[in-house]
């Protein structure tokens, strides 16, 4: 059976009613929005349910829409996304909760699916978004003291610090940027005969 907006929106609404927020197609794809704090569960049903049976999570990632082009003002900064996969259908569902900047937590999803560990934390890491419940949540691509979320829109693309392993105290230290700054301008050829006389 073919996913389309009847057959996903109905009987999600059916079981978790307001928790599900809409349900959209985008080039083939179907997008369903779940509130927060109802992610667990509604990533449950989905695997158990056979009319889904979403027996793979493909990934698990963050998304900032701080400027993007045509998001409303008022809207949650940040997203949780999940992409998930049915093997025994051959469809793929996306589903997505969006989540405040002052408060990005969403339920952990690591008991549904044990691959969303890895995933979790990234999204952490990348993105500063808690994800409740989470067996081991800390920094799995940054050093443990990094200060930020490097994938957030509004994260300094410039510092005055940089990191490097020190053999002698076998350990990352941060130490203030040694990289000379450059010219970054192409030469033409008739500038360098000026120079040269």
């Amino acid at each position: 059976m073919a996913l389309t907006q009847q057959t996903i929106e109905e009987p999600l609404r059916a079981r978790f009613g307001d928790a599900i927020l809409g349900v959209e197609e985008y080039l083939g794809q179907w997008t369903v929005e779940v509130a927060p704090q109802s992610v667990r569960e509604v990533c449950q049903h989905l695997r158990d349910d056979a009319t889904f049976a979403c027996e793979q999570l493909v990934d698990v990632c963050g998304v900032d829409y701080l400027e993007y082009y045509d998001y409303p003002e008022d809207a949650p900064r940040f997203a949780a996304v999940y992409h998930l996969l049915s093997l025994s259908h051959n469809q793929r569902l996306r589903l997505r909760a969006r989540v405040p900047e002052d408060r990005p937590v969403v339920p952990s999803v690591v008991d549904v699916w044990a691959s969303a560990n890895w995933f979790e934390r990234e999204a952490f890491d990348m993105y500063g978004i808690i994800f409740e419940g989470h067996p081991d949540l800390r920094r799995i691509l940054t050093d443990y003291g990094f200060a930020g979320h490097p994938f957030r829109k509004d994260f300094p693309l410039e510092g005055h610090v940089e990191m490097r392993y020190d053999p002698d105290r076998q350990r990352v230290v941060y130490q203030p940027v040694t990289i000379e700054e450059r010219n970054l301008v192409p030469r033409t050829h008739w500038q360098e005969a000026e120079e040269d006389g």
